[in-house]
């Protein structure tokens, strides 16, 4: 029964913040989750839902992966222990999963972005996608797609309302 509880707990996926912009700035290939190396103060800061992936990317060094540029706000009670809210945080990857994603940012246009965080149990988590840059026709075409979607479910409510007057 005691066992049972704890797989519960792991289980539940609470999100923290989205990256909403890799969406539309990328055509996303390969996903991957990946574990985050954090301190005390900065998990008590995204408990409290205060981080923000805006500009922020992975770089591979070597046979480590680190998150660059992800903004996690420092914890108002952190006094000394509060470390710099831009700073390079460590990725847990296995390493065929690094090899993999180093061997596919070398090819032209290739590039890791993190698309959300979220809590895992009392983990901490990152979804990473491998990702190829979209061109700016290809951003037209994406939200001229959307708007036109949009429209039909607008006029496919209508008709529908109309008939069941």
């Amino acid at each position: 029964m005691q066992t049972n509880q704890n797989q519960e707990k792991k289980t539940v996926i609470r999100n923290i913040a989205q990256n909403k912009k890799a969406y539309h700035d990328y055509y996303i290939e390969d996903t991957y989750q990946a574990g985050i190396e954090l301190s005390g103060t900065e998990v008590k800061s995204m408990r409290a839902g205060r981080c923000n992936f805006k500009d922020s990317y992975i770089e591979i060094a070597g046979r480590e992966a680190f998150v660059v540029n992800m903004h996690i706000s420092p914890y108002e009670h952190g006094n000394i222990f509060n470390r710099d809210p831009l700073r390079k945080r460590r990725l847990l990857l296995n390493r065929w999963e690094i090899n993999k994603l180093n061997g596919a940012i070398t090819r032209q246009g290739y590039t890791v972005v993190p698309l959300r965080a979220y809590f895992q149990g009392s983990y901490v988590k990152i979804d990473i996608a491998l990702a190829k840059g979209k061109k700016l026709y290809d951003k037209r075409d994406a939200i001229a797609e959307r708007d036109r979607k949009r429209d039909e479910e607008h006029e496919f409510r209508e008709r529908t309302n109309r008939r069941d007057d």
